[in-house]
């Protein structure tokens, strides 16, 4: 009965755990404070957090897969400097820009490592290592301003129905895109089965490699749109943004039950993991303003760091004993 009981948390108990801690947290920030609930602090809080939303459903799908992208962070800044610099025509050629610039270093990650067979860990990190000088060199070292003459803004800045924000609504379009992936296509299913053990999905016939490079693909995709959704929102294009993007998505995904090993993953814990991290943070904002204690953004990296090794642990130590049942 214990290993039953020690094997339905492991599958099921840390997503469903995840989702209950996002319902406790909006139910404790409602009763605790009086704008918690209103609908700018709403519109606020999702439109920031759709650029970690995003990046988090591209890196579950690598971890998914067995890998890591460590990349994430920088690609987004490369994409907002180059979709700044397009902006002056117009969203619909600044938008595919970022997203291809994104979707281009996802494909050099895949390269990597499927073709040249470079650890997961190396290839993501050289990739991270060019794209922030590639970011740097092109904008100068200096941000990129936007042109507020186009409609760029609008996709960062303006709001669906006055409260949800067009960035937050194209995450979701992301998302149930990924999730119908990933449950109900059999690419998602061998990117389950290349995490599992990749050998074994490939004497079964499965394309491991071709999924692993999807993967990868789809998580520069999602980082390169979040770069766009930084240079509308905040302006400009931020060649220095994007410091521990990585370290964000990785917990979220992680707290939303994705074994770092691989081989098991859901997008909508996942995406609950991030809401989660990012209510955390909007609870420590208002919890600032109300002169309880003054937590600067270094200390709240610091508490991420820290609640990730936490999780990370609880995972180990649930899933450990099931390896020898």
């Amino acid at each position: 009965m214990t290993t039953l009981v020690r094997r339905h948390i492991a599958d099921h108990g840390q997503s469903t755990g995840v989702m209950i801690g996002v319902l406790l947290l909006i139910l404790l920030g409602t009763l605790r404070y009086d704008n918690f609930a209103s609908l700018y602090n709403l519109s606020s809080f999702l439109n920031y957090n759709a650029m970690f939303v995003l990046i988090t459903m591209g890196m579950c799908l690598v971890i998914m897969t067995g890998g890591i992208d460590l990349s994430v962070g920088t690609v987004a800044a490369l994409s907002s400097v180059t979709a700044a610099g397009f902006s002056a025509h117009g969203l619909e050629v600044a938008l595919p820009v970022g997203v291809l610039t994104g979707l281009a270093a996802g494909a050099l990650n895949a390269f990597m490592i499927v073709i040249m067979r470079i650890p997961p860990f190396i290839a993501t990190l050289a990739t991270l290592l060019a794209a922030k000088g590639t970011a740097l060199v092109i904008s100068d070292a200096r941000t990129v301003p936007v042109d507020w003459a186009s409609n760029f803004t609008q996709l960062g800045m303006n709001n669906v129905a006055g409260w949800l924000p067009w960035s937050m609504l194209l995450t979701v379009v992301v998302g149930i895109a990924l999730w119908l992936l990933v449950e109900h296509r059999p690419l998602g299913r061998v990117m389950l089965a290349a995490g599992d053990n990749e050998d074994t999905a490939n004497l079964m016939g499965l394309s491991s490699g071709w999924a692993r490079t999807w993967a990868y693909v789809i998580c520069g995709g999602c980082a390169g749109l979040a770069g766009v959704f930084l240079a509308s929102g905040f302006g400009a294009g931020q060649p220095l943004e994007g410091l521990g993007w990585e370290l964000t998505a990785i917990a979220s995904v992680v707290v939303g039950g994705t074994l770092l090993t691989g081989g098991r993953g859901s997008i909508p814990a996942s995406v609950a993991g991030a809401l989660m991290l990012g209510l955390i943070f909007n609870l420590l904002n208002f919890e600032n303003g109300l002169g309880t204690f003054n937590l600067s953004a270094y200390w709240q990296m610091v508490i991420r760091g820290a609640f990730l090794f936490i999780v990370i642990l609880l995972q180990v130590k649930i899933t450990r004993p099931l390896a020898g049942d």
